[in-house]
């Protein structure tokens, strides 16, 4: 992210792309007021603005033209989302309109704000932690209720109060290290190695410990899982992609080698985003298109979280279809025995038998059966057999919380190690102020500038 002067003006469209009932322009700075004067006119002309009141009129141009009718707002600092004054422009939802408003205000004296900068703001002024910054935008792209369930819990400062606990455990270490430091000849036991032994363990360790388990189903929860549909052609991977999306999104013929290329559409499986993909099926053959088709899909095997192995079960498994399930048996996959309206039930169980100690479902995507099923074997193979996403995961980190936890965990394990060692106290206050750096790199106390550029360039413009 540019550096740009800490007192300037910003704007921009805080809205979505496109055509809608209401587009918002916000201004954040110290001008927003002034910029508000010259390019609104009220249709009842006032003296003053009052804070967080709406006023409707038109917004104009330089040249006094006017470009909507607009409600607009001004919300006078502290109280505002930036802790600067802010001014909003609510207009029609015309892109083009927008952007002439947007323009107009870059004209008068604002600057076009940078990804994520008024959230940005907020973080440096001390409004939000860089958790709570980061829980913003992992709402705005939160695919199923949990991961907006997970978001909240963030924004409302969760993660931080725990962070925030640990970290008042070690500077009350840190604290009787100093004076033991400072006070090396006194006669009164100043630390007690045992006494704090159990309490870094009780408050510290365990905590961190718990922290860190959570990571990766706030991964799951956040980021999805993908999903790749794989078989021979014309075992129904099309199917069961429509099925599951209950809705055709993809052809479905007789005709063998129908897709020739990937179709990748979003579904949510009991909470947890899948990126679903379909791929073409995967056989020798001639045509240079299709082999163009299963060399993508060879690809997205080999990048897949989990696949799902189709086989048609009425007509049974042949070689081709051993052959590539060795290529997938070694990841995480559930066996999909597809068309079972067709097969036996002798055929099935003979079916199933060969495939024993996997996950197995069995399914008819055209008539839509054993649907529920196969989300429980995704499901699980996911969390695990047995494990349930935790329904009270109120503060799982995310991937960038989860290194820095693990090197606080490791700083506070060689305090630990050191302690029982007896190392000197001040190589102990050492290995504590280094769990303590690493600590705030969470919630933005230590955060190098270059980190804060990466955390906020995942933001939208106007965010």
């Amino acid at each position: 992210m540019a550096v740009h002067p800490a007192n300037d003006t910003i704007a921009a469209i805080a809205t979505a792309p496109g055509a809608g009932g209401i587009g918002i322009v916000r201004i954040s700075g110290p001008d927003a007021l002034p910029l508000l004067r010259k390019l609104f006119v009220p249709v009842k002309p006032r003296a003053q603005f009052v804070s967080h009141k709406l006023y409707y009129g038109a917004v104009v141009n330089r040249d006094g033209q006017a470009l909507d009718e607009i409600l607009a707002v001004h919300m006078r600092a502290p109280h505002t989302y930036t802790r600067e004054d802010v001014v909003e422009l609510h207009c029609h939802g015309s892109f083009l309109v927008l952007q002439e408003i947007l323009r107009t205000v870059c004209e008068l004296g604002a600057r076009p704000a940078a990804n994520g900068e008024f959230t940005k703001r907020a973080f440096l002024a001390g409004r939000i932690d860089l958790t709570r910054a980061e829980a913003v935008v992992d709402l705005l792209q939160a695919q199923t209720e949990k991961g907006a369930r997970l978001a909240v819990n963030q924004l409302r400062g969760e993660l931080a109060a725990v962070c925030e606990q640990i970290r008042g455990e070690l500077v009350a270490i840190l604290a009787l290290l100093e004076v033991a430091i400072d006070f090396p000849d006194d006669d009164v036991e100043i630390f007690n190695a045992a006494q704090v032994g159990l309490q870094l363990q009780a408050a510290v360790l365990d905590p961190l410990a718990r922290l860190i388990a959570t990571a990766e189903q706030g991964k799951i929860v956040r980021e999805g899982v993908s999903v790749v549909i794989a078989g021979q052609p014309n075992v129904g991977k099309s199917s069961l992609l429509n099925a599951l999306l209950q809705e055709e999104r993809a052809l479905v013929t007789p005709v063998p080698g129908t897709t020739r290329d990937t179709i990748e559409e979003r579904i949510a499986v009991r909470g947890i985003p899948l990126h679903l993909v379909d791929t073409a099926g995967i056989r020798t053959h001639q045509d240079p298109v299709e082999a163009l088709g299963i060399e993508r899909a060879r690809q997205k095997l080999a990048e897949a979280d989990l696949v799902l192995f189709l086989v048609d079960a009425a007509a049974g498994l042949g070689e081709a279809d051993r052959e590539l399930y060795r290529t997938v048996a070694d990841k995480q996959h559930v066996v999909v025995l597809n068309k079972r309206d067709l097969a036996t039930p002798a055929q099935l169980a003979a079916l199933s038998g060969q495939f024993a100690g996997q996950r197995v479902a069995l399914v008819s995507a055209q008539m839509q059966e054993g649907l529920d099923a196969l989300q429980d074997a995704i499901y699980q193979a996911i969390v695990g057999d047995g494990e349930e996403l935790c329904e009270q995961m109120t503060c799982a980190p995310n991937t960038r919380h989860r290194s820095i936890l693990h090197k606080t965990l490791t700083a506070c394990r060689n305090f630990e190690q050191a302690m029982r060692a007896g190392a000197p106290v001040d190589l102990l206050a050492v290995e504590v102020q280094a769990a303590l750096d690493y600590l705030g790199d969470i919630t933005g106390l230590t955060t190098p500038d270059d980190v804060l550029d990466a955390v906020f360039s995942r933001f939208c413009i106007g965010k």
